[in-house]
C-alpha cells in the first residue's frame, strides 16, 4: 500500500480512530499530551492527515483577522489575491482593489496587525499577488 501511495505522490498515514476520538474529546492540553505520550505520539494523527491531504490536493490556507474573530480560508496553491478574496464573497473578487498582507511569521512575531504595521511588516499587494500559505490578509474592494 505504501509503495502504491508513493507512486501516486501520496503517503500512508497509520491511525487508530478510537485513539483519535479519545484525544479529540479531552478538554485539557495536558491530558492530551500525557495520553499521546503513552502511545508514543507527538501529535494527533488527524493533524498529519489534514496536512497530507492539503499537500496532495495542492491547497494553501490564508487568514483574516478581525477584532472578534480569526478565520482560516482554504485556497488552491498559486491563486492570486482576487481569487482568494472571492472565497469570502464573490463581491470581494469582483470589486478587488488591493490586499493588505502580513506574513504569518511576522504576525506571530509582532502579535497584532498594529504592531506589524508599526514595524513595516504590512504590505499592500495588487491583483497579481500570489497568496502564500499562512498570509494574514485584509481586502480592499468596491462594488
Amino acid at each position: 500500500l505504501a509503495a502504491a501511495a508513493k507512486e501516486e505522490g501520496a503517503e500512508v498515514i497509520v491511525m487508530c480512530n478510537n485513539i483519535e476520538a479519545q484525544i479529540a474529546e479531552m478538554d485539557s492540553a495536558e491530558d492530551k499530551q500525557m495520553f499521546m505520550e503513552e502511545y508514543k505520539m507527538t501529535e494527533p494523527a488527524l493533524n498529519r492527515l489534514i496536512t497530507s491531504a492539503y499537500k496532495l490536493l495542492n491547497l494553501d490556507t490564508y487568514f483574516t483577522a478581525g477584532v472578534q474573530e480569526v478565520r482560516a480560508w482554504t485556497i488552491h496553491k498559486g491563486w492570486k489575491a482576487p481569487q482568494a478574496a472571492g472565497v469570502i464573497h464573490t463581491d470581494f473578487e469582483k470589486g478587488f482593489i488591493k490586499a493588505e498582507v502580513i506574513a504569518y511569521e511576522d504576525f506571530v512575531k509582532y502579535g497584532s496587525e498594529a504592531a506589524c504595521r508599526e514595524n513595516g511588516r504590512l504590505r499592500i499587494e495588487g491583483k497579481e499577488y500570489v497568496v502564500k500559505d499562512g498570509d494574514v490578509m485584509h481586502f480592499r474592494f468596491n462594488v
